[in-house]
């Protein structure tokens, strides 16, 4: 009786870290809402380079998206940071969620058309990128603002399951709706999404600015971009998922490898089997709540996902490339972890929302860059050389930056200063639920 007693305690210690969860009505709140959105957001970001993929033939035109979405991502994301520090988050989340809805909108409308044009799919993509720039800031400044110092790796951990399961049921779900019911109804299922998530979102506790919030301005968004540049940990966190991001991103030519490995009903697959890999790290998070080397975790996931993709651009067998995408996945939320964690536990409450527009660049550009070198890429040397060359070139600049900047790897929450500092803070800081 004692040893099965032990093994069940093991194995629940495996579990996900619900103390955020029943601490904060805010965070149960926002949990539900992003599954709601990332579905319906998922679902729209599958069927929009299909829908180009099926206007144009051109892996190209499907990678230039990344370029038509970097500069607003870029202008946007930057503003969005000094904006989250100066006016209410709460107000910034609910209008930029109604504008993501009006914008799936316009989709839906092209998509209606006899006819469907290709500029409004660009000018969408540019949209969409420039409203995430403006509200992810004030999405990921508010989580340390309701969550306890403590419970920040359990949140994060929880944020990155409910990403998953958003990541996995829109794609695979969006293959078979564009296949069988049209890039339309997939347009209308975001349009719901987005209305209800407006809905839970007005649900949400005022989110006004530290009593120093200033205006936004350039002098701010310059006096938060210094503060990340004096940080050699922060600095290590964005450099590596950048890198590993521009040189291992693949999914705006998967329709093509779908295409070169006779397995077109596999391409919802492609784009899900990374959330599936990330989705069974996530249900055994438990033990990264006791782990304090978060920049490990940042290092060694992102060196795990570039092999990944690199295999899964070598092998000529379908369901092989969808294992190695799996084990890309979970390699990507290892690394996604370290750095929210690391985020959450060291930058102070009046610098949080210019820092979170930094971080929106470290991990959106990248993408947005690495669509373009994939598709530029894949019309010069063929799809799966594509892949695997961006693979092998991910591990050695992760390699590269982790030598560079050796704080990241020695990064300890119980001794790194700005976490000591961030956590006196933050001690009377979060908004919890009072006690029944």
């Amino acid at each position: 009786m004692t040893s099965r007693t032990s093994l069940a305690a093991r194995l629940a210690a495996l579990l996900p870290d619900l103390s955020p969860w029943r601490s904060s009505a805010d965070f149960r709140l926002l949990w539900v809402q992003g599954i709601v959105t990332y579905f319906g957001s998922f679902m729209a970001l599958i069927a929009l380079p299909l829908q180009i993929k099926d206007l144009t033939g051109s892996p190209l035109a499907v990678g230039a998206m990344g370029a038509v979405e970097l500069v607003p991502l870029v202008l946007c994301g930057l503003y969005g940071g000094a904006l989250a520090d100066a006016a209410d988050r709460r107000k910034i989340i609910l209008a930029t969620e109604a504008g993501l809805g009006l914008l799936a909108l316009v989709l839906l409308v092209n998509a209606a058309l006899p006819d469907p044009m290709l500029w409004p799919l660009y000018g969408v993509a540019a949209g969409v990128s420039a409203l995430a720039g403006l509200q992810r800031p004030a999405l990921d400044s508010l989580i340390a603002r309701i969550v306890p110092h403590d419970q920040l790796p359990a949140a994060a951990a929880l944020n990155s399951l409910r990403w998953q399961a958003g990541a996995i049921m829109g794609p695979s779900l969006a293959g078979l709706v564009v296949a069988y019911a049209g890039h339309a109804t997939a347009y209308s299922i975001t349009v719901v999404t987005f209305a209800a998530s407006v809905l839970m979102c007005r649900g949400l506790a005022p989110a006004p600015p530290a009593e120093t919030g200033r205006k936004p301005s350039l002098r701010g968004i310059v006096e938060g971009a210094r503060y990340a540049w004096s940080r050699p940990v922060l600095l290590g966190t964005y450099a590596i998922d950048m890198a590993a991001m521009f040189f291992a991103f693949p999914n705006a030519i998967f329709p093509f490898l779908a295409d070169e490995l006779d397995a077109d009903w596999s391409l919802g697959l492609m784009y899900a089997a990374g959330s599936v890999g990330s989705l069974v790290l996530g249900l055994t998070s438990g033990w990264t709540s006791r782990v304090r080397r978060h920049g490990l975790f940042v290092v060694f996931g992102a060196a795990v996902w570039g092999l990944s993709i690199a295999a899964a651009g070598w092998f000529g067998d379908v369901w092989l490339v969808l294992v190695c995408l799996g084990f890309a996945g979970a390699g990507d939320m290892l690394s996604g972890l370290g750095r929210s964690t690391i985020w959450n536990q060291t930058i102070p409450e009046e610098l949080r929302g210019r820092l979170a527009g930094i971080e929106v660049l470290s991990y959106s550009v990248g993408p947005q860059l690495g669509q373009v070198r994939a598709g530029g890429m894949a019309g010069w040397t063929g799809t799966r050389p594509a892949i695997w060359t961006g693979g092998v070139a991910c591990v050695a600049s992760v390699a590269l930056l982790a030598a560079a900047l050796p704080k990241l790897l020695t990064y300890d929450s119980e001794t790194d200063e700005d976490a000591l500092r961030r956590r006196a803070r933050g001690a009377a800081g979060p908004a919890v639920e009072p006690a029944a």
